[in-house]
């Protein structure tokens, strides 16, 4: 798998050129991020856990055990079930804030460490250390049944799972894809600039978006850059009419002058525009499918 599969990483090492250290900072404020993303921006926001219940915990999956991450509501309401994938970084501070900001929102939001069996990708400074030693030997079908899992362990955690959302990011923004298209029980996704189009490597990459967009049992609302390098408009497009074509009622908004990455407020390629108004829509788009 080349830095090409995923935009994330090539516009990762772009934006943190030495041109752009005045907007970056690190020592305690960047604890808890993960060690490929250092240092963070300026422009990192964090969510206090005012109100909420905040947990480390383990699953049972194939294999042994899946650490995550799971923030709710305080009190012993039954929230709806968000799951949270996290990019290829792992489940690292940022992705733990987008967690807090949903349990803000009133919602039970667990982050799963997908790539737990094969490494703690927070620890990895290398980038192509990263995809070649964790990001590439994940399977499709384990992460599908892991993320089934989770949605398991939060029913019985005090999650509404009869109102199942599922959002991620970049690696996750297509795994939010699959799922949609695997889980009869999930009622909304929200995929924030994942991957629409590619290459198949079974048993590990089995299938695309484009590819299962007549599939998907439940609604996703699909985030994207105009300015993204990796996922080019004319594939943004290309979703589109599939989508079309399938009569689905998932929906593609594009940010035009939003890059990837966008909402990630840790890194250079924050849009704060942009991701305040598609946060808005994933909001909205929740609120209405899952409460």
């Amino acid at each position: 798998m080349t830095t090409d599969r995923l935009p994330e990483d090539r516009n990762w090492v772009a934006s943190t050129g030495l041109s752009r250290r005045g907007v970056l900072v690190g020592g305690t404020f960047a604890a808890g991020f993960a060690a490929a993303v250092q240092p963070v921006a300026a422009s990192t926001l964090k969510t206090d856990l005012k109100g909420l219940d905040e947990r480390m915990l383990s699953i049972s999956v194939q294999q042994g055990q899946m650490p995550a991450y799971r923030v709710k509501p305080a009190g012993s309401g039954r929230a709806p079930v968000i799951l949270v994938v996290h990019e290829i970084f792992g489940v690292h501070e940022w992705i733990k804030d987008i967690c807090r900001r949903l349990a803000h929102a009133g919602y039970y939001a667990i982050a799963p460490d997908l790539y737990a069996r094969w490494g703690d990708a927070t620890k990895e400074s290398d980038i192509q250390t990263l995809i070649s030693g964790i990001v590439s030997k994940v399977p499709d079908a384990i992460v599908m049944d892991d993320l089934d899992r989770a949605a398991a362990f939060a029913a019985a955690d005090g999650g509404d799972s009869s109102k199942l959302g599922i959002t991620g990011f970049c690696w996750g923004g297509r795994i939010t894809w699959l799922y949609a298209a695997h889980s009869p029980r999930v009622d909304a996704g929200v995929a924030w600039y994942g991957r629409l189009t590619g290459e198949n490597k079974p048993p590990i990459i089995t299938s695309q978006p484009i590819e299962i967009a007549a599939r998907l049992k439940a609604p996703v609302l699909g985030l994207y850059g105009g300015k993204d390098k990796g996922i080019p408009v004319a594939d943004v497009d290309a979703m589109k009419a599939a989508l079309e074509k399938a009569k689905s009622r998932s929906k593609i908004i594009l940010y035009p002058e939003a890059d990837h990455g966008f909402l990630a407020d840790y890194r250079p390629s924050y849009n704060e525009t942009a991701a305040k108004a598609a946060w808005g829509e994933a909001l909205d788009w929740f609120k209405t499918r899952l409460k």
